[in-house]
């Protein structure tokens, strides 16, 4: 690899040349079963013929515009989203991160807006992951993320989820501003939390005036088969909420979305971007947006969501010396493995099948949402593949 990259990347010797559908083709011409989809971000695949051709119509049109100026495809895809969940308005950036950052600022301003300017500290989650700003990995409080850019940030305190009555305490601060929380965990290892567990921190918050954050960058846009992964449950919406990866299809898309009240403090000349709404990435958004938000493809995320737990789980019980544990929620699903997670990457990418890494010793299968009955089969057999690879090895080391 060139000396001319930064190397903050621990790269896996794979060269892509192009993508067709859930497949990935290395330049040696190698195929490859796709179930990272650019870390649950290509949802439609890749090179969705829908998709380029909104990115190649808008293309012949204009790229970018300033925000000084309105721009439709902004309020033609701020007005789906907001109509399609809990949101009255929209602010869009280009990534998970930046969606975050907004989020952040929106909470702590609605504080400073209502004379608590008091009112900033943020509730965040061990095994969280809300992007890589400096906000954002001070609001998931990783060490490893953290280490060697300088002190931490006020106002972000860590708890475990599982602590009802740390929660509880900490919502109930006068300092306390927002919580923040991914209602399925991504990176952290693929935990989905409960409505109970949801509701109950909704109803907290709502008691104490703090504002609830949902980051819903992975688990959005139908990964789970519904639109947003809280809405599997009842009473438990958020005031503000960030979604990117799947709501571009693959080109960079984020949002920042929130009630009109706690946006009341997002006024002119508070927030911006340069790029963020820009017209290419409204165009493909407003196209994405409609072919995900369909019952048929959400129903199809949640068949295909079954299949492929039931067919791990019975690799689970075949292979109880390898798998601890299969978890997450329709196609946003963690495997907690015995042997290393890096290595059985590497393993399942030797046997043509591409898985990501997450915490807690995991591995993440994130493919399209148009994955088929075939390919999520085909994905079961190349895992157990691999998993006999690993058992092989694990029988030689003993």
């Amino acid at each position: 690899m060139t000396d001319a990259l930064m190397g903050v990347y621990n790269r896996a010797p794979l060269e892509v040349a192009r993508g067709e559908g859930c497949r990935l083709y290395s330049t040696d011409g190698r195929s490859y079963l796709d179930c990272v989809a650019g870390i649950a971000t290509d949802g439609l695949g890749h090179a969705n013929p829908a998709l380029v051709a909104a990115l190649t119509e808008q293309a012949r049109k204009i790229w970018h515009v300033s925000n000084i100026f309105r721009i439709p495809g902004q309020e033609a895809l701020a007005e789906r989203l907001t109509g399609a969940c809990f949101a009255d308005v929209a602010f869009f950036g280009n990534s998970g991160s930046e969606a975050i950052e907004g989020s952040l600022k929106t909470a702590r301003r609605y504080h400073y807006a209502n004379g608590q300017p008091e009112r900033i500290d943020v509730i965040g989650f061990a095994g969280s992951f809300h992007g890589r700003t400096y906000a954002a990995i001070n609001a998931s409080g990783n060490a490893s993320y953290l280490e060697g850019f300088g002190p931490r940030l006020p106002g972000y305190v860590q708890l475990s989820v599982d602590d009802e009555a740390g929660i509880a305490e900490a919502i109930a601060r006068p300092t306390t501003a927002a919580l923040i929380v991914e209602p399925v965990q991504g990176e952290g290892g693929a935990r989905a939390l409960s409505g109970e567990w949801l509701r109950r921190v909704r109803q907290l918050c709502s008691a104490h005036g703090v504002l609830l954050i949902y980051d819903e960058v992975q688990s959005g846009m139908g990964r789970t088969g519904k639109l947003f992964a809280h809405q599997w449950f009842d009473g438990c919406e958020p005031d503000i909420m960030a979604v990117a990866k799947a709501l571009g299809g693959g080109f960079p898309v984020g949002v920042c979305l929130a009630t009109r009240e706690a946006a009341k403090g997002m006024t002119v000349g508070v927030h911006g971007s340069t790029f963020g709404g820009n017209p290419l990435a409204m165009a493909v958004g407003i196209k994405a947006f409609d072919m995900i938000n369909d019952e048929t493809l959400l129903a199809h995320v949640r068949a295909i969501g079954e299949r492929l737990t039931a067919g791990l789980q019975e690799l689970a019980e075949r292979y109880a010396d390898i798998v601890v544990d299969i978890r997450g929620k329709g196609l946003l699903i963690g495997i907690k493995l015995v042997p290393n997670n890096r290595e059985m990457m590497a393993t399942a990418r030797e046997e043509g099948l591409l898985v990501a890494g997450g915490g807690e010793n995991c591995i993440r299968l994130l493919p399209p949402l148009i994955l088929s009955e075939a390919e999520a089969d085909e994905a079961l057999d190349r895992l157990e593949t691999a998993f006999l690879v690993a058992r092989r090895r694990l029988d030689d080391a003993a």
